[in-house]
């Protein structure tokens, strides 16, 4: 994993592209600071740093967009996947390396607190919480940027997808407001999840015995959760998109408040999203 690693961030350095998604985050992060802090004299800068998650919507899906489409595109990747090296470890190795270059970017960005401390007293506490919401944050979101890297050939492709599936995590708290209630909805909402966790089993194994059972399972849990606790799908809509709510967790972190939960709920969103491109990589390798 060490050399999948230390070969992913040399070529970050050895090409432009590794500078040139350093500049551009810097860009962008800057003009939210001075817009927001710098130019009125504002020293808020935890609610800055909220704001600048909207940020991760341009730069994660050009930063991920090369972590396996161009090991295609130079016909390296059945030379890689031949080595002695695991797949996880492969797959760990492009993702730590494309973490690290944006912690790099990161690390940058904690100069700005250090200037806005001219303008009045900053909360240590409650920047250095919403500093680690933002890597947890953007550790998730370039989880979901690796996996869509997998899944395709085309750079540009891998790029607009990811954009479409981090948009649709941002904008997921605004869905909730607008999804329909009461049990019929929650029922229906429920019977889709598990059709569609069927058609995933069948895609991934090709058994009808096995998917059938799914949904066979799937319908009985509706069944009896609907006999046994009624009132539990007349919000369940919402609690479902309210459960996969990356930003909703964000925010107790621009507060200063570390909880266990969102950490524990962070990590295990970026080992799914990794899992998935392991399984993704190894069904192509024996396609």
């Amino acid at each position: 994993m060490l050399a999948i690693l230390t070969r992913e961030l040399r070529g970050y350095f050895q090409s432009p592209f590794g500078y040139i998604f350093l500049g551009f985050f810097l860009l962008l992060t800057g003009f939210f600071v001075a817009t927001s802090n710098i130019i009125p004299g504002n020293p808020n800068y935890t609610g800055t740093l909220g704001n600048i998650t909207f940020v991760f919507l341009i730069v994660v899906p050009i930063h991920t967009m090369r972590l396996f489409t161009e090991e295609r595109r130079q016909h390296t990747d059945q030379l890689l996947l031949t080595t002695p090296l695991k797949l996880p470890e492969i797959v760990m190795g492009k993702y730590l390396a494309s973490l690290a270059v944006f912690i790099m970017a990161l690390l940058v960005t904690a100069l700005y607190p250090v200037g806005l401390s001219f303008f009045g007293s900053l909360s240590g506490w409650e920047i250095l919480g919403a500093y680690i919401g933002f890597l947890l944050l953007g550790a998730c979101f370039i989880a979901v940027g690796t996996f869509v890297s997998s899944l395709t050939e085309n750079q540009v492709i891998a790029a607009v997808i990811t954009f479409v599936a981090l948009l649709l995590m941002w904008i997921i708290d605004m869905v909730q407001s607008a999804v329909p209630a009461g049990k019929p909805a929650g029922i229906v909402f429920a019977a889709c999840l598990a059709a569609g966790l069927g058609a995933l089993v069948f895609f991934s194994t090709r058994n009808l015995l096995i998917t059938g059972l799914t949904g066979l399972i799937g319908a009985a849990l509706i069944v009896v959760i609907a006999l046994l606790s009624p009132p539990f799908f007349d919000t369940f809509i919402i609690e479902f998109l309210r459960w996969f709510s990356l930003l909703e967790r964000f925010g107790p972190f621009t507060r200063g408040i570390l909880s266990l939960s969102p950490m524990v709920y962070y990590l295990s969103f970026c080992a799914v999203f990794l899992y998935l491109t392991v399984r993704v990589i190894d069904k192509k390798r024996w396609s």
